[in-house]
């Protein structure tokens, strides 16, 4: 995107300011705009000191000196541009001094008294006679009035040395009228069919938006870092020079003209110009326009925000240099994909972030609660579109989280989730928020924790994949061939070179096969990029209507193997699939692929229905067909560092309990006085240690006694006439936004399934599964609620059944 104006400043200027500005100063910053260079003012011609700054300080230090000029010298100013009120219905428009001042004035001229009776060189009627509706004016009012002037001035100066027409048509537009305004004595008021916002939502809700579907889940440091950089790149759309409608036809011919045009205007009236002219009303760029000109600047910005990155790199402070230059570039292409998808949930009105109403600041998003998942991935222009996320949760509420909140109803899911954690009824076995927050509070930035070595038996197979994604060494995208596009050469490179990573770790396979798969407009394929080129991929068929997805082809090229390649691969599919809402995988693995299969989470028990993929899916001699459900509330990529995060914490909690009970107590002396038997309890420091007496509750030591009793005891309650709420999940449409507000799902369903697959090794963990199926019916619905009364009578008759089978006392 060039610029139609531009100087180059004088001295280096670091393009990232932004990030110590605030959002929405009002006065303009000298930041860098296209291709590296200050923006300019308008109808500044590119001369020295032309700079977006320079000239708005100019204008302001002209306007402050003819301010405190003697009210006569304020009547000259203002009578240029009074219309004539002498007798006889004159029709001068501006009076005119009979000794015009030089051009430019010298510095050395002393400047003459005003006089009221000088005639006009037009109309030959006094100065006087054009200012008499000025006489009772305020001053207050006369320098508003000077402040237009100053600003018609200049915007007489831009006219004449613009030399874009579209450019120049707005300037004279607001140059009549300001002048209209001053012969009016009113408020300047752009007349237009619209007026701002043009677009909802903004790019800076967007942005938030953003912010909170991808990164809510991190921990607060995290997430400030992800603040930061969405401060940074507002503030460079707000004081981005947008490129004219003339060079814009050029770079982009086939691009939508009108509406470019339009939007153009609109910046030069609302956002650009009042940089400058303040006496018209300014708003930021990022808050009156929204997805339709992000679309329009976003591409080449990013591309010469990164490029100036790089070229002054070396200028960068040390502590910015690794966000601008690792963490930004990462940033962008994930906005970029949600910029450019046509069903990006953050464009949405409803999208749960803004569902209070009004736009949320940009530093809300540190503490708003976990509203969606994060999904690191990139999607070529030519893949499936992405659509919004959603996740399956047992509920017992139909009400629409976004309608109105009834009297006596539960908050919705939107809203921040309460920090009064002591109000809510505790589950058996949780572990204190206080704790977990204090622990929390202690280990340091993720970053920062040690990591594992790549070659420990404890680090994560996808380890060293996921650091070398993060520095931008590997990278992810989703591809496929199009009938219906424009071929994209980048993209058909790849497929190129899918089919020969494909061919050649998979020999047994007809190559003309791979080739007609890798290049079918129904296929896609997940494609790992290093250094641009292809060394990896899956290659997959989508089949939404039957709920499942096929895996065609899976490989790594030979040397690039042993690195957590395919496990990261994997991850990113899965993620890919959570987010179109697609929830199994089947694939015919070899002998070779079974081992692989396995460990990404595939087994041969297959829960799809066999009527759901008979006849869709191909069949192959000799392999054995594998399957893997996915789970939406699982963030895969991230999945390894979650379990490292939980061990830190776990880690901690066992240090603070061993803190408290590593007092040492004196020895037990009683035995040498003769005593035979104390009860334990009465030990010293036994309590300490997390010991409880045995009468309250009868631990089951036999696993087969133990399974017989908690079945027995799981059919009594599912049996049971108020169970019915919570036999199994719901649909999320019966229940949406569930999962936002319970934070551990549960019902008899699942239990079911984990009793069968021996989970419950003890008592507390079936009680705890149990007892958390109640809390979450009374925490999301109202106390008068149907589903909240089946609640309390079921968790009656359960530990009923308890006491009876003897594991707790009664």
């Amino acid at each position: 995107m060039g610029l139609h104006k531009v100087r180059r400043p004088s001295e280096p200027r670091a393009w990232f300011r932004p990030l110590l500005e605030p959002v929405g100063r009002k006065a303009p910053a000298p930041l860098i705009g296209a291709a590296g260079l200050v923006p300019a003012a308008p109808g500044a011609g590119g001369t020295e000191g032309s700079g977006a700054a320079g000239g708005s300080a100019r204008i302001a230090v002209k306007k402050a000196q003819l301010r405190s000029s003697p009210r006569p010298k304020k009547l000259e100013k203002l009578g240029v541009y009074s219309s004539c009120k002498a007798e006889g219905a004159c029709k001068c428009n501006g009076w005119k001094s009979q000794n015009p001042p030089p051009t430019p004035p010298r510095s050395d001229q002393q400047s003459n008294a005003v006089n009221l009776q000088e005639p006009c060189r037009s109309c030959s009627h006094t100065l006087g006679d054009h200012v008499t509706h000025l006489e009772n004016v305020p001053e207050e009012e006369m320098n508003r009035l000077l402040g237009i002037v100053l600003d018609v001035e200049y915007l007489y100066t831009c006219v004449h040395k613009e030399e874009d027409a579209d450019t120049k048509q707005v300037y004279f537009s607001l140059f009549k009228l300001l002048r209209k305004s001053i012969l009016q004595m009113g408020k300047p008021m752009l007349e237009a069919q619209e007026s701002p916002p043009f677009e909802k939502p903004s790019i800076e809700q967007g942005v938030n938006n953003f912010v909170q579907y991808k990164f809510s889940h991190l921990p607060s440091k995290e997430r400030q870092t992800i603040v930061e950089l969405a401060k940074m790149f507002l503030n460079q759309i707000n004081y981005w020079q947008l490129e004219t409608p003339s060079q814009r036809r050029q770079r982009v011919p086939n691009d939508d003209a009108a509406g470019y045009k339009a939007n153009y205007t609109r910046w030069l009236c609302y956002c650009n110009v009042p940089q400058f002219c303040d006496s018209l009303p300014r708003y930021d760029t990022t808050q009156i326009f929204g997805r339709t000109l992000l679309r329009s600047v976003f591409t080449v910005m990013r591309k010469q925000l990164l490029e100036q990155a790089r070229q002054e790199k070396d200028k960068l402070p040390p502590e910015k240099r690794t966000l601008i230059l690792t963490h930004f570039p990462k940033f962008l292409s994930m906005l970029e994909e949600e910029v450019y998808s046509h069903s990006s949930p953050i464009w949405s009105q409803d999208f749960l972030a803004g569902a209070s109403g009004g736009q949320i600041p940009i530093h809300t998003v540190i503490s708003a609660p976990p509203v969606a998942r994060p999904l690191y991935y990139s999607t070529s222009p030519v893949s499936v579109d992405p659509s919004s996320c959603g996740s399956v949760s047992p509920a017992r509420k139909t009400a629409s989280v976004l309608e109105p909140n009834p009297v006596g109803e539960k908050r919705k899911p939107s809203e921040p989730l309460p920090h009064e954690e002591n109000k809510r009824p505790r589950v058996m076995g949780d572990i204190p928020m206080d704790l977990i927050n204090e622990v929390m509070a202690t280990i340091t930035d993720p970053a920062a924790i040690p990591e594992t070595s790549l070659l420990s038996a404890h680090s994560a197979r996808d380890e060293a994949a996921r650091l070398e994604e993060r520095r931008g060494v590997i990278e992810f995208h989703v591809i496929g061939n199009s009938l219906n596009q424009k071929p994209n050469k980048r993209i058909l490179m790849w497929l190129v070179g899918l089919q020969n990573v494909f061919s050649h770790q998979l020999p047994r396979m007809p190559k003309e096969y791979i080739t007609r798969l890798v290049f079918d407009p129904k296929h896609k394929t997940l494609s790992l990029i290093k250094d641009g080129r292809v060394i990896g991929g899956i290659c997959f068929r989508m089949f939404p209507s039957q709920g499942f997805t096929e895996i065609v082809f899976c490989a790594v090229t030979s040397n690039e193997q042993v690195k957590g390649y395919g496990t990261h691969l994997m991850n990113h599919l899965k993620e890919y699939h959570i987010k179109h809402e697609i929830l199994n995988f089947l694939t015919y693995a070899d002998e070779y692929a079974i081992g692989y299969f396995k460990k990404q989470g595939f087994s041969k028990d297959i829960k799809v229905p066999k009527a759901k993929y008979v006849g869709y899916i191909k069949d192959y001699e000799g392999a054995t067909l594998m399957g893997c459900e996915l789970n939406p509330s699982i963030p895969y990529t991230e999945f390894s560092v979650i379990i490292k995060k939980q061990k830190e914490i776990i880690k901690k909690l066992i240090e603070r309990k061993q803190a408290q009970i590593r007092k040492v107590y004196p020895g037990l002396s009683c035995f040498k006085e003769g005593v035979r038997q104390i009860p334990i309890e009465s030990i010293p420091g036994i309590r300490e240690t997390g010991w409880k007496p045995v009468g309250k509750g009868k631990e089951l030591k036999d696993p087969d006694q133990l399974y017989s009793t908690l079945k027995t005891i799981l059919q009594h309650v599912k049996s049971h006439q108020n169970a019915w709420p919570f036999m199994e999940p719901v649909k999320k449409t019966e229940a949406p936004g569930y999962y936002q507000v319970i934070r551990f799902p549960m019902d008899l369903k699942t239990m079911s399934e984990r009793l069968k697959s021996r989970y419950y090794t003890t008592r507390k963990l079936f009680m705890a599964d149990m007892q958390r199926i109640f809390t979450n019916c009374r925490e999301y619905n109202p106390p008068e609620s149907e589903y909240y009364k089946c609640a309390n009578l079921l968790e009656k008759f359960f530990y009923t059944k308890i006491k009876e089978a003897g594991l707790i006392e009664k």
